[in-house]
């Protein structure tokens, strides 16, 4: 049994590099796609919303107000939340915009 085991060749033991890594490969595809191409995509599709902002669309903040534009600006919309009273808000604070005539549906 002893003598066997010290004929056995070294070089056969080892394992092959890339086979080793493999698996992170692999991994690291999966994560690729199922993870961070959809935000890249999501990201993208939330900026073309922000930049396309026009005055009177009906929108929803990340903290829940609701508004209508009014004023637009590079960086701050101006939006009426109701009874005449105006907030300003940054643009990419601005979440979705609403199908119109949705906040007198309200």
């Amino acid at each position: 049994m002893i003598s066997l085991a010290h004929a056995a060749d070294p070089a056969a033991q080892q394992p092959d590099p890339l086979m080793s890594f493999l698996p992170l490969i692999v991994i690291f595809v999966l994560f690729w796609f199922m993870i961070i191409r959809p935000q890249m995509k999501r990201a993208k599709e939330q900026k073309k919303m922000q930049e396309n902002l026009q005055k009177g669309d009906e929108v929803i903040t990340a903290g829940g107000q609701l508004g209508k534009v009014t004023k637009i600006g590079d960086q701050y919309v101006t939006l009426d939340i109701g009874g005449g009273t105006e907030s300003i808000f940054q643009r990419g604070t601005i979440q979705t915009v609403l199908p119109k005539g949705t906040i007198k549906d309200l």
